[in-house]
C-alpha cells in the first residue's frame, strides 16, 4: 500500500506552481496575432512591458494597434533575432528579458530554437501548443483583489480549465476580494498588536507566514478557554480565533464581515461559543405508491434550477430513472436524488440518431420493467427537442407519456439579455428558428423584416455561413427560377445578441451587430449553448455607444426574488401533499 504522496512510476511530475511579482519586467512576445494580444493584455494586467516581435509585413492585431499607439506597449518591426534576449530587456539584470511568448509558427525549426535559447539563458518560455517547448504555462486565473485562483491541467484541456475556473468563480460569493482585503487587516494588525511587547523585547519579529505554518501545533484551532493563562497561549489567542474564524464560517457569511466584526475580534481574546451543533441532514422522503411503468416528457428549463416548474422538480424526485439531455445543467443535474439511476444522451456530431434510439430503448426497457422513467430535456420539449416524436415513439409501445413544459430559453434568454421580443412601434412579431436543420444541413433564413424579432436557436457553430446567408445574396442550387426571386437582405447594421448559458452563473451577453457579431465572437470564444436574437429590438432597453461590441458576464436576474430561498420553498410547500382523490402532477 502506497502513500499519498507516491507517485506512479511513469507519471511526470507536477509542475510548481508560484504567484510571481513581475511589475517592471520585461516581457518579449513574438507574433502579432490574436494570441499575441493576448499575452500583451495578461503582461499589462500583472505591471510587465510587453515589447512585440513582428516583421512589418504582418497584419497587427487591432487590439494590440490600440495599445501601442497608446504606449503600452512597443513594436519591433522585425523578425526574431537572438541578441534580442540579451539586449531588449531591464538594465538592472544585465539588459536580459524576463520572459519570452512565442505565439506563432509553434511547430517550426525557429519556434524549437528560440526555445532552446532561452532554455540556456535559464529564460523562462511558453510556445503556445507546443508544451515540450514551454518552461512554464499560464493558468485560467480568476482574479478579485487580493484573491487570485489558478487552474491549470498540466496541458491536457485548456477548455476544461477554463470551465473549472468559470465553475469556482460562480461558487464563491460576490466581492469576496473585499472581504479578504478586511481579514487580511485583521491578521496584520493582530500581529503587529499582540507581538508588540515580544518586539520591544527581543528586537525580532519572525513574520514568516510559512514557518509559522509549520510550526502550527495540532492544538492550534481547538476551543478558545476564557482560562487559557499560558503566555504563548496568551499571546496566539486572538490570532487563533482569526484562524477558527476563516476555518468554520460560511463563505458567505465572510464575504460580509463588517467593521464592527473586526472590532469586536480586535477587542476580544475569548470565544464563547461552544456551539458543536451537526449539519442539517436531508429528510427521506417517502415513495408513493405510484402506477406501474410511466413515462414522462419534462423541460429543465433554461438552466438555473429555481426556473424549473413544481412539477418537474416532483418528477425529478420520484423518477426510478432519468434520461437526460446532454445540455442539462449541472446545478438541475444536482437536484436528482443519489438513489435515482441516471443516464446522459450520448449525442455529439454525427452520432446524434444513434444516441436518441438508444435513449428510446432504455426509457421502454424501463417503462416495462413497472419504472417511472423521466426523460428531462433542457428548454421546453416540443421546442426543438424531439418532444413530439418520443411521445409518438413511446404511444405506438403503449405508454402514453405525460408531459411537462419547462421555460425556453428561446423567449427567457431575451428576457435575461434585457431585450424585450415584441415591443410597440419596434417590434410586433416574434420568429423562432434553428440553425441546423435535419442532417445538419442549414435551413433557409428569413427575408429581412424591420419589425420581427428572430431568434435562433443552434445556430452559434456556423454563425458566419448563418450571416452570410441572411446579408448577401445567393442562388439556390437547382432552382431555375432563382434570377426571379427576390428577397429583402438583412442590413449590416441590424441590432443582435449572442446570449450563452442564459440563467446560469456563468451567462454571457455579447452585443453587437450582424457586421461585428461574427469578429465579436471569434475574438471572446464559444461558451455553448447560447443563441443569437435579431432585430431592432435589441436596442429597446440597451443601445451600445461605441464599441463594436459589448459583453456582459454573469447572472443576477433571481438575486433579489429568492437570494437564500431556492428550490427549499417547493420542499416546504406541500411537497408531499397530494389533494384528496387527485393524483400528483407527473
Amino acid at each position: 500500500m502506497r502513500g499519498a504522496k507516491d507517485s506512479e512510476p511513469n507519471s511526470s511530475p507536477s509542475a510548481l506552481l508560484t504567484a510571481l511579482d513581475v511589475a517592471g519586467n520585461v516581457h518579449l512576445i513574438i507574433g502579432s496575432g490574436p494570441l499575441a494580444a493576448a499575452r500583451c493584455t495578461k503582461s499589462l494586467e500583472v505591471g510587465a512591458k510587453p515589447i512585440l516581435l513582428a516583421p512589418a509585413s504582418n497584419e497587427i492585431h487591432y487590439t494590440l494597434a490600440q495599445k501601442i499607439e497608446n504606449g503600452l506597449a512597443k513594436r519591433i518591426e522585425r523578425s526574431f533575432e537572438e541578441a534580442d534576449l540579451t539586449v531588449l530587456g531591464r538594465s538592472e539584470v544585465d539588459n536580459v528579458v524576463d520572459a519570452v511568448f512565442v505565439t506563432v509558427g509553434s511547430k517550426t525549426p525557429e519556434a524549437i530554437r528560440i526555445s532552446a535559447l532561452c532554455r540556456r539563458l535559464r529564460i523562462p518560455v511558453n510556445v503556445a501548443d507546443a508544451p515540450n517547448l514551454c518552461t512554464f504555462s499560464l493558468l485560467a486565473t480568476h482574479s478579485d483583489g487580493p484573491l487570485q485562483i489558478g487552474i491549470t491541467t498540466s496541458g491536457r484541456g485548456c477548455r476544461l480549465s477554463s470551465r473549472i475556473r468559470r465553475e469556482i468563480a460562480a461558487f464563491l460569493p460576490p466581492n469576496f476580494g473585499s472581504a479578504i482585503e478586511r481579514l487580511g487587516t485583521i491578521r496584520r494588525r493582530i500581529w503587529e498588536e499582540d507581538h508588540a511587547a515580544e518586539t520591544a523585547a527581543s528586537g525580532v519579529v519572525d513574520d514568516d507566514e510559512e514557518e509559522a505554518r509549520k510550526d502550527q501545533k495540532h492544538t492550534f484551532n481547538k476551543l478558545v478557554q476564557t482560562v487559557d493563562a499560558d503566555p504563548g497561549i496568551a499571546k496566539n489567542r486572538r490570532m487563533r480565533w482569526l484562524s477558527q474564524i476563516c476555518e468554520y464560517w460560511p463563505l458567505r457569511r465572510l464575504a460580509e464581515i463588517s467593521e464592527g466584526d473586526i472590532s469586536a475580534i480586535l477587542t476580544a481574546y475569548t470565544s464563547t461559543s461552544t456551539s458543536d451543533e451537526p449539519p442539517v441532514s436531508a429528510t427521506e422522503l417517502k415513495r408513493r405508491l405510484r402506477p406501474k411503468g410511466r413515462i414522462t416528457l419534462a423541460g429543465s428549463g433554461p438552466g438555473h434550477p429555481d426556473l424549473l416548474t413544481r412539477a418537474t422538480h416532483h418528477a425529478i424526485q420520484n423518477a426510478d430513472l432519468i434520461l437526460a439531455d446532454k445540455l442539462v445543467p449541472a446545478a438541475v443535474l444536482d437536484l436528482i436524488p443519489r438513489r435515482t439511476p441516471v443516464h446522459i444522451a450520448r449525442k455529439f456530431p454525427g452520432n446524434a440518431d444513434a444516441a436518441q434510439e438508444e435513449l428510446l430503448g432504455m426509457g421502454l426497457d424501463a417503462a416495462n420493467s413497472g419504472k417511472h422513467v423521466l426523460r428531462l430535456k433542457q428548454g421546453d420539449p416540443y421546442l426543438y427537442g424531439r418532444g413530439a416524436e418520443e411521445y409518438a415513439f413511446f404511444r405506438k409501445e403503449g405508454y402514453t407519456p405525460g408531459v411537462l413544459p419547462g421555460i425556453t430559453s428561446a423567449l427567457s434568454a431575451p428576457l435575461f439579455a434585457g431585450i424585450p421580443p415584441t415591443h410597440r412601434a419596434v417590434s410586433d412579431q416574434v420568429l423562432i428558428c434553428t440553425g441546423t436543420g435535419r442532417k445538419g444541413a442549414a435551413p433557409d433564413p428569413p427575408a429581412y423584416n424591420k419589425n420581427q424579432t428572430i431568434i435562433f436557436l443552434m445556430a452559434l457553430h456556423r454563425l458566419e455561413s448563418l450571416v452570410d446567408s441572411l446579408t448577401k445574396t445567393s442562388k439556390p442550387d437547382g432552382n431555375e427560377q432563382a434570377e426571379n426571386i427576390t428577397k429583402q437582405l438583412w442590413p449590416l447594421e441590424t441590432p443582435c445578441a449572442v446570449v450563452e448559458r442564459a440563467s446560469c452563473p456563468d451567462q454571457r451577453v455579447i452585443r453587437s451587430t450582424l457586421q461585428h457579431v461574427c469578429r465579436a465572437v471569434e475574438e471572446e470564444g464559444s461558451r455553448p449553448p447560447g443563441l443569437l436574437i435579431l432585430g431592432w429590438s435589441c436596442e429597446v432597453l440597451y443601445k451600445p455607444d461605441g464599441p463594436r461590441w459589448i459583453v456582459e458576464e454573469g447572472f443576477q436576474a433571481l438575486d433579489n426574488v429568492s437570494p437564500d430561498q431556492g428550490l427549499n420553498v417547493i420542499n416546504d410547500i406541500g411537497h408531499d401533499k397530494v389533494p384528496q382523490g387527485r393524483e400528483a402532477i407527473t
